[in-house]
């Protein structure tokens, strides 16, 4: 079973997808700019309902979801409080990719006793810099720039292509429905807005960021897997790798010819390593009420 829903939290409203009928609860969290629930995770998603329950949300004002927040990693870890209180689970795992991955950190560090197992993927908030980044903040702070790269990035796929350069391993290689998945997200009516709001907070003209949980992980008590793209170019490889030395139970995937986007770019290779970390099924907690009687959730279709 497949569907969409939407999760009252504060003011905001949370709109996610959801799959499958059994199983362990997995919460899957996107990143910035160009991504939402569907680009990131299209392939994950189906993957993963065969043997578990799978919630993608969206994070305020990216896909459908609505509310005005600050957009800061402070932000979403406080918005994905509120949407794991609204899940029937004592304890879920959580998979988060670049700011989705410092999200689902930050709250892994604030509540472990909630978390059964964490995936982070090309993880932003391990490391103090992102020197590749800094390109992207200079073109937001230009008056209007931001808006006229959504057009013509969206103009045609070759286009699509070209954005997706500066974050993938090789962008010639993408399926169509990835580069199609993109450009569907670029010509949304303020679908950068959030992404542009985010830079400003969270990332200095130097490449220095706001938030850096290095100094926490060795306290960190969930079982963490993590992911990187060999050939990432946005966040360093060198960040995941001390990450995994620093985390006490930790282990670490690297996958070759693969940038920033490992669940679209390598989908087949990215799926079979999340589905060997996560926990087996027959391990799946009992709601304690269902899903239809969820507080703070409102079922969309089905």
């Amino acid at each position: 079973m497949t569907g969409t829903g939407v999760a009252t939290v504060g003011d905001c409203r949370i709109a996610y997808r959801r799959a499958g009928t059994s199983g362990p609860p997995v919460v899957l969290c996107h990143g910035a700019g160009i991504d939402d629930a569907t680009v990131s995770w299209r392939h994950a998603i189906d993957a993963l309902s065969e043997d578990y329950r799978v919630y993608a949300i969206d994070w305020p004002e990216y896909g459908r979801s609505t509310g005005s927040v600050t957009h800061t990693i402070e932000t979403y870890v406080d918005v994905l409080a509120g949407f794991l209180e609204s899940l029937p689970y004592e304890r879920v795992s959580l998979v988060g990719i670049s700011m989705g991955g410092g999200a689902a950190l930050g709250y892994a560090l604030e509540r472990p006793d909630r978390i059964e197992q964490l995936a982070l993927v090309d993880s932003y908030g391990l490391g103090g810099r992102l020197p590749n980044a800094l390109p992207w903040k200079l073109l937001s702070r230009v008056p209007g720039m931001t808006e006229f790269g959504k057009i013509a990035a969206g103009a045609t796929t070759d286009s699509v292509r070209l954005v997706l350069d500066s974050l993938v391993a090789d962008s010639g290689g993408l399926s169509d429905e990835f580069v199609d998945d993109a450009r569907a997200k670029l010509m949304e009516p303020g679908s950068i807005q959030a992404f542009k709001e985010f830079q400003g907070n969270e990332l200095s003209y130097d490449g220095r960021v706001a938030t850096n949980f290095v100094d926490d992980l060795e306290s960190l008590s969930v079982p963490t897997l993590l992911i990187h793209g060999e050939e990432d170019p946005l966040v360093p490889l060198e960040w995941s790798v001390r990450a995994a030395e620093l985390i006490p139970e930790a282990e670490l995937d690297v996958i070759e010819n693969c940038g920033h986007w490992a669940p679209r770019e390598r989908p087949e290779r990215f799926n079979e390593s999340l589905r060997n970390w996560l926990p087996d099924r027959r391990c799946a907690p009992t709601p304690e009420y269902p899903l239809a009687e969820m507080p703070g959730i409102t079922r969309v279709g089905d």
